[in-house]
């Protein structure tokens, strides 16, 4: 049951000029709504949202930031500062996975290391939808004009490097080379595990990144099609200057935190701000995280992406992630108290 704080009305969400839908469902919790809170590291999860409080401009949450330095009981400083918001949109919440892919490649390429990880052109920039996946590749586009950062031994797992954004290359001298999202070309992405349940290969139960990487293998042609189907491309830059021990650079150039990063939508959530999960499924999840990242393919008001950290192990744990539940948002109380319909305390 719902406190006596909770209210439930439709609004537009202010923090992006009312980008959202008025139909926005929003209700106001208190942390007692909240399952298994009292049980999660809040210290924790603090040191995470200190990460990127300083970033935010909002006066609201300066206000939050600037106490949140004077070294406060993390548990209390939540509860004290924010209120609970969940906010819908009419589509069921779902959780996912991302990690930090780890690729074998070299600084020249040979006859092993053959796929080109770029850097984004100058026109692309300048352009609001430049070549598709299709044309860049098969017109070979970026072709020399030395764009290229790395070449790795493997199309499939550059593929879905894009999708994750940032990632690891080995290089054979034992060095590391870390790149990160350098930008796009502008087309929307597509699911090719959604296109494989779509022609009946799979149902959607099975379908994880592992047996798309499968499939694509053992069907060169037709799997070099499917990767076609998602026309969106993604850029690289080199991003080596992070330290080793810390994660990759999230949507706020700063590293995120294995288990305590999702990546949101920001027309619902806005970055920086503290989310709460209650992932159901085969491992229930109950804790705080921070919104730190965003992705092409996280669209909703109750749609996130997990941070499982680096490498195969996390990669395999992140595939497999598919789980239904619910988001809760912290915000600041004042904001949070804004949203209330007229007359309603």
């Amino acid at each position: 049951m719902k406190s006596a704080l909770a209210a439930t009305f439709c609004a537009g969400l202010s923090w992006l000029g009312g980008l959202v839908s008025a139909e926005t469902q929003v209700t106001v919790l208190s942390f007692d709504d909240l399952e298994g809170w009292a049980a999660d590291n809040h210290a924790e999860a603090f040191e995470v949202f200190q990460n990127t409080c300083a970033d935010l401009d909002d006066p609201d949450w300066q206000a939050v930031c600037a106490y949140a330095t004077s070294n406060p009981d993390p548990r209390q400083f939540f509860e004290l500062f924010f209120r609970p918001v969940l906010i819908e949109d009419g589509k069921d919440a779902l959780f996912t996975g991302y990690f930090e892919p780890e690729l074998d490649g070299a600084l020249r390429p040979n006859a092993r290391y053959r796929y080109p990880l770029y850097a984004m052109p100058p026109e692309a920039r300048d352009s609001p939808k430049w070549y598709s996946r299709r044309e860049l590749l098969e017109e070979r586009k970026l072709e020399g004009r030395g764009l290229e950062i790395a070449w790795v031994d493997d199309p499939v797992e550059l593929f879905f490097l894009q999708i994750q954004g940032s990632g690891r290359v080995h290089l054979p001298d034992g060095s590391k080379l870390r790149v990160g999202y350098g930008g796009k070309n502008g087309h929307e992405y597509r699911s090719i595990g959604q296109e494989l349940v779509r022609r009946g290969t799979f149902e959607a139960h099975q379908v994880s990144a592992q047996v798309i990487k499968n499939w694509v293998r053992r069907n060169p042609v037709a799997g070099t099609e499917l990767l076609y189907h998602n026309p969106s491309y993604v850029f690289f830059r080199e991003v080596s200057e992070v330290p080793a021990h810390l994660g990759p650079l999230g949507a706020m150039n700063r590293s995120v935190t294995t288990l305590r990063t999702i990546a949101v939508d920001p027309a619902f959530v806005p970055l920086g701000a503290p989310v709460w999960i209650e992932k159901d499924g085969k491992n229930p999840m109950r804790r705080l995280m921070m919104a730190q990242d965003t992705g092409s393919a996280i669209k909703g008001a109750q749609r996130a992406d997990i941070f499982f950290g680096t490498g195969d192990q996390a990669g395999r744990a992140a595939g497999r992630l598919k789980d239904p539940g619910r988001m809760i948002v912290l915000l600041p109380i004042q904001r949070a108290y804004a949203m209330l319909p007229e007359g309603v305390e």
